[in-house]
């Protein structure tokens, strides 16, 4: 399978916008145009974009605003830009985002069918639930982006978890699972390595670090952590919790911490951008405290692996997929005491701390360049099954 491809990945927002779905497509074009085929990203503009830092083309379509932190709003239903997609001659589309993204590439496919994959990164009825009160409204929006999903020639989920989210969406057919990589090399942190961390912040030597890693969202459970956190001040243990990320949750995030007492032992990080220095703090941590069982895929236990640090997790979430207990990471029951108690256990045990995290980064650690090769083979796979039967008019 070694011919080249022109490949289109589409996904609702890109750089300057931070999330991990940005970051997967980032690594997907970088890893594809360097050493496999050709990429070109297709998202809606941004008014803060700097596209002249990527080494390839990206493509931008009409949005309407943006929101949030940067997130544009996509209008895709110029007749042109779809045109210019298909005068782009791509031998298969890739969205990352059943609602903009995947309603554009149909749209395409009215007009030429291309071969199309989505890749469901994200358990959308979270976010529509939250947002939207209206019953009615709400199960309109899930027949939508079921619709969108539908009209896919492949399916692919980070995680087998993530299936479930799928057929709340209304989608009943086939998957393929394909996760994510990771980006950090495996490293062995020296101890002046993980001091910078702790200077930075002004933390004792002999105080004990743990961190969350991603979107301060309030449905992440990030409520589950300041409350497990908490329970260990209450125990007597001295630590600090570290949270590395930006999102809607964080000033909601602040009160808590400061209505509970725990202010003290919390540290907000914002976005730590550079990638040599996030690894230093996955270096730093004791443990990566993860309880979201909002992400399909999580990613940032991947990335603590690279530097030995393991994870603690919610039983049956998609981020514990693979990991076995006391083995490659410490598996919890979604309540702040399960949380306390096992982080009490765990403190108290340095050997089995040192132990997990190293089969951590033998066992579970993935690298993007295999990932992607991965589903790049995978590419060839969905073309040749597309071109082997007759392709009746679009559907949708």
């Amino acid at each position: 399978m070694s011919e080249k491809l022109k490949i289109a990945l589409g996904n609702d927002s890109f750089f300057p916008t931070v999330d991990g779905v940005n970051t997967v497509i980032k690594f997907y074009a970088d890893y594809i145009n360097r050493d496999l085929g050709e990429a070109v990203i297709i998202t809606p503009d941004n008014p803060n974009k700097k596209d002249y830092i990527f080494p390839y083309p990206v493509y931008r379509y009409k949005s309407l605003f943006t929101f949030g932190e940067g997130y544009p709003v996509g209008w895709p239903f110029k007749r042109q830009y779809a045109e210019d997609i298909v005068g782009m001659d791509f031998d298969l589309l890739h969205s990352h985002c059943p609602v903009a993204t995947s309603y554009f590439f149909r749209r395409v496919n009215r007009i030429k069918r291309i071969p199309t994959i989505l890749t469901y990164h994200t358990k959308f009825e979270y976010d529509i639930d939250a947002r939207v009160k209206s019953l009615a409204i709400r199960q309109k929006a899930y027949t939508m982006i079921g619709k969108d999903i539908r009209c896919a020639d492949e399916v692919w989920v980070t995680s087998q978890g993530t299936a479930d989210s799928l057929k709340i969406m209304g989608y009943e057919g086939d998957y393929v699972v394909m996760p994510n990589g990771c980006d950090l090399p495996k490293i062995t942190a020296t101890e002046e390595e993980k001091a910078i961390i702790r200077r930075k912040h002004q933390i004792p030597a002999n105080i004990p670090i743990f961190i969350f890693v991603g979107r301060l969202m309030w449905y992440k459970n990030l409520r589950l952590i300041a409350d497990a956190m908490k329970l260990l001040k209450d125990r007597g243990r001295d630590f600090r919790m570290l949270f590395l990320g930006i999102g809607p949750g964080e000033k909601a995030l602040r009160r808590y911490c400061a209505k509970i007492g725990i202010e003290d032992k919390v540290i907000l990080t914002g976005m730590i951008n550079n990638r040599r220095e996030l690894q230093l703090y996955y270096a730093a941590a004791e443990l990566l405290i993860f309880p979201s069982l909002f992400d399909t895929n999580g990613l940032v236990v991947r990335e603590a692996a690279a530097s030995a640090t393991p994870s603690v997790l919610v039983r049956d979430s998609c981020a514990a997929e693979g990991i076995v207990d006391g083995e490659t990471g410490f598996i919890c029951f979604e309540s702040p005491h399960s949380y306390a108690e096992a982080i009490d256990k765990i403190l108290d045990n340095k050997d089995l701390l040192a132990r997990v995290g190293q089969k951590a980064q033998d066992n579970i650690y993935i690298s993007w360049e295999e990932s992607i090769r991965r589903a790049y083979d995978r590419y060839h796979i969905v073309i040749d099954n597309f071109k082997s039967k007759p392709q009746e008019p679009y559907p949708w």
